[in-house]
């Protein structure tokens, strides 16, 4: 495996997928300075589409 973007990818989105799950399932644990901002679904949505990109680059090239 010599591209990184794949371990890497699959690192983000189940990183992403466990902060979106969390903040999904967990609504009221909110930022302390902004609390009508889940920042754990943010930025978990974040990550994972991060992850995702990634994911879809090391795919998208032809070994």
């Amino acid at each position: 495996m010599d591209d990184l973007r794949r371990p890497t990818g699959f690192l983000f989105s189940l990183l992403g997928l466990i902060l979106l799950v969390y903040g999904l399932v967990n609504p009221e644990m909110r930022a302390p300075l902004d609390p009508a901002v889940n920042v754990n679904l943010w930025c978990g949505l974040t990550i994972l589409v991060f992850g995702g990109c990634l994911l879809w680059l090391s795919f998208r090239t032809k070994s």
